[in-house]
C-alpha cells in the first residue's frame, strides 16, 4: 500500500468509526455489531503503525469515548480512565510484550489476567469509607455523576468494610509481600481520606433475557446486548428505573495509593474493604500462563452468567507498569486480549463462481485474510446475485463477515461509506467458468412464497458438476469412504479412472498404486473402504444420489415411507406429496430425478457392481416424542448433532433442519446459527442442552 492510499484509507476509516462511536456513546444506539467496530479500529490501529505520519490527535484512537449526556451533571476525572489496544491472537499478545521489553529490557515481566466484562465501566469514589460519588468513563477526562442510580445497585457497599486486625493479618500473610505495610494498615485501620475505584457494571444474561421479554410485552424496542441495558439503565435519570434492573458490578482497579506494589495485590484489597471482584480472575507468570488463562474463559464463556469478548492483561508491578506509560489514550503495560471475534471487516477483492454438483453457479467473495472465530478467513459465499444486489456489494468494498455458529463465514453487511472509487458492479459469468459452456438463467423456488434467481451451467457432463456429485457421494452421511477426499477424486477423474459415482466400483488395486502419492498400504486401504462402504442403509444411498432439495431427514422420511428403492422409484408424484414433511417443490425434484433415464442407469449401475441396500426401517423404541418435530443449531458438549437425531428418532420425534411453524422445539447448543433467531421471530419452544437431556429422560418438558 503506498503512502497516499494509506492516507485515504486512515481517512474513511476514522469517519466510518467515529460515526458508530458517536451513535454508541452518545445516542445509545449502534447499527454494526461491537466486533465489527473493533475489526475497524484495530485496521486504523496497524496502518497508523505503519504510517505514523498520519496520526492525528483527531483519530478515534487518540481518544476513549464520547461526551457525556447534558441530563447529567459533569466530574472531571482526577486520574483519566484510559482505554485500551486489543490484540487477537496469541502472536499479537507477545508481540506487545515484546515492545513493552524495548522500553524497560531490565524487567522481568509478570501478570495479572481478568475477564474483560462487557458493561459499562465507572468510578466509585469514597470518603472515610463512604460512598460519595459514581460517575462513568465519558470522554475518559470527564464523565457523568450518576451517584444516586449506583447506589441502587446492591454489589457496590454504600460503606466500604472495616477489616479486622485478623483480616489484615491475614491478607499481609498471603499477599503482603513488598508492600509498605505501613501505609497500608494507616489507611486500612481507619479508612479515612479519599479511597477511588473502578470496575464494571454488568447485566446477568438471565436478567437481560426477562428485561427484553418485557420491552416485548410493551411494544418496546428491545436492547441489543447487556451492555447496551446496563449502559441505558445507569442513564436513566429516574433511580427506581434503575433498581429495577437488577445491575451487577466487579471492581478491576484500585486507583488510590493504600501501599500496594502489584495489580494483583490492589485486587486483593479490594475484597478486603468489601469491593466484590471477579473470582475467576487470576495472577499469571508468563504469557504461557496468560494462554492457557485465555483458553480456559473461552472455553467457560457460554455458561458464565455475564456476557464477555476476552481477558485483560496487566503488568503485575505496579512501578514497572508506571513506568511504561501511554501511549495515545491507552497504558502500554495493559492489553485486551480479544476471544476469536464472531464478526470482522475486511475488504472483497475478487468474486469467483465456483460450480456445485446441480450445475448451479455460486459466487465466492476472496477477501484481504482476516482473522476470524479462532481461524483466518479469506473467502465466502455470496449465495447468488439476489444477495449480492440486497447487499449492495461491489468488488473493492468494506464489509462485515460473521462466523457465528456456521463453518462457513458469510457476508452480512456492506459499509458503503469506505467504498473506493474504482470499485465494479459484480455480474455473472455469460461461460461457465470450468467447461467454458453457456451459462442459463433461470428462477428457482426457495419457499412456498419466494424464488430467486440462479445461473447454471448448461453442460449436465461439467467436470465441475461431477466432481461435487462425487464428493457429495462419497461424503460421511452418504457411502463415507474413508480417504476418497476432494483431492483425490479430482486426481481420479484427471487420470480417467472416474467419471460418474458408479466408477468408485470399478476401481482396482493395481490403478490406484500407480498413482501419486499412493504407496501400496494406503492403495489397499481405499480399495477396503470402498468395498466396506457397498454395504448402505436405504436412506443413506437416496442421501448419496444427490438430489436437488433432498437433504438427510428428507431421505429417512422417503427411506421410512416407501421401505424400498422399487417402491420409491415407481412412485407417482401424489405419492411423494402424501409422505410428511415434504412439500410440492420437493416431490417434484424427487420425481423428476426418478424419470431422468440417466439416473435410472445409474442407479443400474451401482447395483450391478455390488452395491447392497439394507433395508432396516428404523423402528422408535417408543412413542415418547411422537408427533413432536426438533430442529438442532449450535454445538453439543454431551453428545454429537447426530447421536441426539438418533435419540429424537428412538422416541418417535421427528428432525427437521431447518425451523418452521411446524417445528415443535429448537435446540440450542454452543455459539448457534440463525435458526435460533429465527425460532425467537417464530415463538418457537427453544432448549437449552441440559432441558433436552431432561426431555430424553422424562419424554416430555
Amino acid at each position: 500500500m503506498t503512502p497516499q492510499e494509506a492516507k485515504e484509507r486512515i481517512e474513511k476509516l476514522k469517519k466510518e468509526i467515529n460515526y458508530h462511536r458517536y451513535l454508541y456513546h452518545v445516542l445509545d444506539r449502534q447499527e454494526i455489531s461491537d466486533a465489527a467496530l473493533d475489526s475497524l479500529k484495530h485496521e486504523l490501529y496497524k496502518l497508523e503503525q505503519q504510517f505514523p505520519q498520519f496520526i492525528t490527535p483527531d483519530s478515534p484512537t487518540q481518544r476513549v469515548g464520547g461526551k457525556p449526556l447534558e441530563e447529567f451533571k459533569k466530574v472531571r476525572h482526577k486520574v483519566p480512565m484510559l482505554s485500551m489496544e486489543d490484540v487477537f491472537s496469541f502472536d499479537e499478545l507477545k508481540e506487545w510484550e515484546k515492545r513493552i521489553f524495548k522500553i524497560i529490557p531490565s524487567a522481568k515481566f509478570d501478570y495479572y489476567a481478568e475477564i474483560k466484562m462487557d458493561g459499562l465501566a465507572v468510578s466509585l469514589v469514597y470518603r472515610d469509607g463512604i460512598f460519595v460519588l459514581g460517575s462513568t468513563r465519558g470522554d475518559g477526562r470527564v464523565g457523568e455523576d450518576v451517584t444516586q442510580n449506583l447506589k441502587t445497585i446492591d454489589a457496590i457497599p454504600l460503606r466500604l468494610h472495616q477489616p479486622t486486625q485478623e483480616e489484615i493479618d491475614r491478607f499481609l500473610e498471603v499477599f503482603g509481600a513488598g508492600i509498605d505495610k505501613k501505609k497500608f494498615e494507616n489507611y486500612i485501620k481507619d479508612l479515612k481520606g479519599e479511597i477511588e475505584v473502578r470496575g464494571e457494571v454488568f447485566m446477568d444474561k438471565k436478567v437481560f433475557d426477562k428485561l427484553n421479554e418485557e420491552q416485548e410485552k410493551k411494544n418496546l424496542p428491545k436492547f441489543a446486548n447487556p451492555r447496551n441495558a446496563a449502559a441505558g439503565s445507569i442513564r436513566q435519570l429516574d433511580p427506581k428505573i434503575t433498581a429495577s434492573r437488577q445491575l451487577d458490578f466487579y471492581g478491576y482497579h484500585l486507583v488510590t495509593d493504600l501501599g500496594q506494589v502489584t495489580h494483583e495485590q490492589g485486587h486483593e484489597i479490594m475484597k478486603l474493604i468489601g469491593i466484590k471482584v471477579n473470582p475467576l480472575n487470576q495472577y499469571c507468570k508468563d504469557l504461557e500462563e496468560v494462554e492457557k488463562y485465555h483458553a480456559m474463559i473461552h472455553k467457560k464463556r457460554p455458561k458464565l452468567p455475564y456476557w464477555t469478548d476476552g481477558i485483560v492483561v496487566v503488568v503485575n508491578n505496579n512501578d514497572i507498569f508506571n513506568k511504561l506509560g501511554v501511549v495515545g489514550k491507552a497504558p502500554r503495560g495493559m492489553i485486551a486480549y480479544k476471544f476469536p471475534a464472531e464478526q470482522a471487516t475486511t475488504i472483497v477483492k475478487e468474486v469467483r463462481w465456483q460450480v456445485g454438483r446441480t450445475g448451479v453457479l455460486t459466487p465466492v467473495a476472496v477477501m484481504d485474510p482476516v482473522f476470524l472465530g479462532g481461524t483466518t478467513v479469506q473467502h465466502a459465499t455470496l449465495h447468488n446475485l439476489d444477495e449480492i444486489r440486497r447487499l449492495g456489494l461491489k468488488i473493492g468494498d468494506t464489509v462485515i463477515l460473521e462466523k457465528a455458529g456456521d463453518i462457513i463465514p458469510k457476508v452480512v453487511k456492506v459499509l458503503p461509506n469506505l467504498r473506493p472509487k474504482d470499485a465494479k458492479e459484480i455480474n455473472p459469468p455469460k461461460r461457465c467458468p470450468v467447461c467454458g459452456s453457456p451459462v442459463e438463467k433461470k428462477r428457482i423456488s426457495v419457499g412456498k412464497e419466494a424464488e430467486s434467481v440462479a445461473f447454471y451451467c448448461t453442460n449436465k457432463h461439467c467436470f465441475a458438476r461431477e466432481k461435487e456429485k462425487i464428493i457429495h457421494f462419497v461424503s460421511k452421511k452418504a457411502f463415507d469412504i474413508e480417504g476418497l477426499g476432494e483431492k483425490i477424486v479430482e486426481q481420479l477423474m484427471n487420470e480417467g479412472l472416474v467419471s460418474k459415482v458408479s466408477d468408485i466400483f470399478t476401481l482396482t488395486f493395481d490403478e490406484i498404486k500407480e498413482l501419486e502419492r499412493f504407496a501400496e498400504k494406503s492403495a489397499e486401504n481405499l480399495i477396503e473402504a470402498i468395498e466396506k462402504s457397498k454395504k448402505i442403509p436405504f436412506h443413506r444411498f437416496i442421501y448419496a444420489l444427490g438430489i436437488i432439495h433432498v437433504g438427510e431427514e428428507t431421505a429417512i422420511d422417503l427411506a421410512n415411507h416407501f421401505g424400498s428403492l422399487q417402491n420409491l422409484m415407481k412412485a407417482s408424484l401424489e405419492d411423494l406429496k402424501a409422505v410428511p414433511n415434504i412439500g410440492e417443490v420437493v416431490a417434484q425434484s424427487i420425481y423428476d430425478y426418478f424419470k431422468e433415464e440417466r439416473n435410472r442407469l445409474l442407479i443400474k449401475e451401482l447395483l450391478e457392481r455390488g452395491v447392497k441396500i439394507e433395508y432396516q426401517k428404523s423402528k422408535p423404541k417408543s412413542q415418547k416424542l411422537k408427533g413432536l418435530s426438533f430442529v438442532l443449531t449450535g454445538e453439543l458438549e454431551s453428545m454429537t448433532r447426530e447421536q441426539a437425531k438418533e435419540k429424537i428418532r428412538e422416541l418417535g420425534g421427528d428432525v427437521s433442519s431447518s425451523v418452521s411453524k411446524k417445528t415443535s422445539y429448537v435446540i440450542v447448543g454452543k455459539e448457534p446459527g440463525s435458526k435460533y433467531e429465527k425460532a425467537k421471530q417464530l415463538g418457537i419452544k427453544i432448549l437449552s442442552e441440559k432441558e433436552f437431556l431432561e426431555m430424553l429422560k422424562k419424554g416430555s418438558y
